[in-house]
């Protein structure tokens, strides 16, 4: 786990999984292939797989021994609903989430349909704790669907992160979504974000009464361009109770 993390939206990761495969355009210069493809071979090294999708039990009970309350970005280096993670190992990630309840878990997937089926047999007839933030990644209109999905999905907490964002989403009901972050893209190659796509989206924010929090302009490094919009910063979290403090 990263105890500070350098995502601004959360404390730290876990990273029970580690290891993905693209999906989407939003995936084209995914930071964590990246950072795992540079030690792979590196005999001992804990990316010596590179970016190969590749099962930590070790780390499944990592979140019982962390006794701080805090906001945990789960699988910032994987996607916890990928087909080919079993079903039973997705539940033993719940499981853990579930007994160590003083954190709040932040769990944002691109595989939106899988979670929405996973959370709906894991809850009959019910909803995920309100502790257990769940999310999905959108780039473009083109990624919409998920939205739906998750508007699907039995979350007592249902978030949005809009990163990279790379292109215009144009006007999208908010209903039943709780928070909604946005960012451009970092890194070798990153492809620019447009102030208007931006002040779109939390012009809807506002009318649609949902937090938002802006987290990066992006380009060779994820501070180069800052995260001030028209004059300030939007950094605003859910206004849901919680586990952890929302201070990073």
């Amino acid at each position: 786990m990263s105890r500070n993390s350098a995502i601004e939206w959360t404390n730290g990761t876990w990273n029970p999984v580690t290891g993905c495969t693209k999906v989407s355009a939003g995936c084209d210069n995914c930071y964590a292939e990246r950072l795992s493809e540079r030690f792979r071979g590196v005999t001992g090294h804990p990316f010596e797989p590179g970016f190969d999708l590749t099962l930590r039990p070790a780390r499944l009970e990592q979140p019982l021994g962390w006794r701080r309350p805090q906001l945990i970005f789960v699988n910032s280096m994987s996607d916890l609903f990928h087909k080919e993670i079993p079903a039973e190992y997705i539940h033993r990630v719940f499981d853990t989430m579930e007994r160590a309840d003083w954190h709040t878990y932040q769990v944002l997937t691109k595989r939106s349909s899988l979670m929405r089926r996973f959370v709906r047999e894991r809850y009959p007839g019910g909803f995920a704790p309100s502790h257990i933030w769940l999310g999905v990644s959108i780039e473009n209109d083109a990624a919409l669907t998920r939205l739906k999905h998750l508007k699907e999905t039995n979350a007592s907490v249902r978030f949005v992160s809009f990163e990279p964002l790379l292109g215009s989403i144009g006007d999208v009901s908010l209903k039943d979504i709780h928070w909604v972050i946005a960012g451009g893209e970092s890194g070798p190659g990153a492809r620019p974000i447009e102030p208007d796509w931006v002040r779109e989206l939390r012009d809807q924010c506002e009318i649609q009464h949902v937090a938002f929090f802006f987290k990066q302009w992006g380009g060779r490094t994820p501070k180069a361009g800052g995260n001030t919009l028209d004059g300030r910063q939007w950094l605003e979290y859910p206004a849901v109770k919680s586990s952890a403090s929302n201070s990073t």
